[in-house]
């Protein structure tokens, strides 16, 4: 996998920005890695909110998208929309300064709706893992 700067492959940015490598690609598999930095604003008490691993593994598979994008020649990378979250488990919340290493899996895909699972781990320590329904307008 060739190195392309996350601000190419997603469209958010800082202060929201999540993501911060697109670390391997593997057809509908992809990991990414963020760390989890004090300027966030779903930090609290030096801990990353709940909602703030949902968003990141939102933003670990805009990565994979836009990465997809790019390789199918867009300019820009695609703009989603979080449809549904399904069986969102928190095992427990990282601290500032810990690396998340995120696996999205993207599943089937009708009429822009995109099926995916992610996974959140500090080196093997499961944090968070999810099902997510991604929409992206045409």
């Amino acid at each position: 996998m060739t190195k392309v700067g996350i601000t190419q492959l997603i469209p958010q940015r800082a202060p929201i920005q999540m993501v911060d490598e697109l670390v391997c690609v593997d057809s509908d598999r992809a990991e990414t890695s963020y760390e989890v930095k004090a300027g966030n604003f779903l930090i609290d008490h030096e801990i990353l909110a709940e909602v703030g691993l949902i968003e990141h593994i939102a933003q670990s598979a805009s990565a994979l998208a836009g990465y997809k994008a790019l390789k199918a020649g867009a300019s820009e990378p695609p703009v989603g929309l979080i449809g549904e979250i399904k069986r969102f488990h928190c095992y427990r919340c990282p601290r500032v300064g810990e690396v998340l290493r995120t696996t999205i899996q993207m599943g089937a895909e009708l009429a822009g709706v995109t099926l995916l699972s992610g996974e959140v781990r500090v080196q093997e320590e499961l944090l968070a893992d999810t099902q997510m329904k991604i929409f992206v307008p045409s």
